[in-house]
């Protein structure tokens, strides 16, 4: 009988706290990209990846030189030549390929470093609206392929509200 009573008291409070879940959606990409913030990130970004380039360029410029140089001379130079400057121009090329993914990496955390106060300011945001309205989990729509999401469940025109961004129009096709 205690058996009964307790599986019967679980299954009692297991309902409840279900019960009490409130679940809601966001698409915070979206509202990112609204941010006026990022058109400054944007524009930072821009600007760190042609500081990159431009250096990436000038080692490209030496090294096409260089080739340039060598394939001119190549037939005037003797075989111990020929084989110091291949292995130069190797390295260099190899010094190229690690310039460049290492230009990829950098790139991509002063992305992260410009994007982490937009997103520490959206996250304040939607805890704040979780908070005000009762939610216990917000799921984001952006990562997630959802087979369906009921829209009254959407929070994303809510955090757009509480950090005072204005949704850009959405214009209607002209109709011929």
């Amino acid at each position: 009988m205690k058996l009964k009573l307790t599986l019967l008291l679980v299954a009692f409070i297991s309902t409840f706290s279900i019960a009490q879940t409130k679940t809601g959606t966001i698409d915070s990409d979206y509202i990112i990209n609204i941010m006026p913030e990022s058109k400054i990130v944007i524009a930072k970004s821009q600007e760190y990846g042609a500081r990159l380039d431009s250096m990436f360029s000038i080692k490209m410029e030496d090294y096409q030189a260089r080739v340039k140089d060598f394939r001119d001379k190549e037939k005037e130079m003797g075989a111990l030549m020929k084989k110091t400057l291949v292995k130069e121009l190797t390295e260099l090329e190899q010094d190229i390929k690690q310039y460049q993914d290492n230009g990829n990496k950098l790139m991509q955390l002063k992305q992260n470093e410009l994007m982490r106060p937009l997103y520490k300011k959206l996250n304040l945001a939607i805890k704040e609206i979780a908070k005000e309205n009762g939610y216990t989990l917000i799921l984001t729509t952006t990562v997630n392929q959802f087979a369906y999401i009921d829209q009254e469940f959407d929070i994303t025109k809510l955090v757009i509200a509480k950090l005072n961004i204005k949704e850009p129009e959405i214009k209607e096709p002209a109709q011929n």
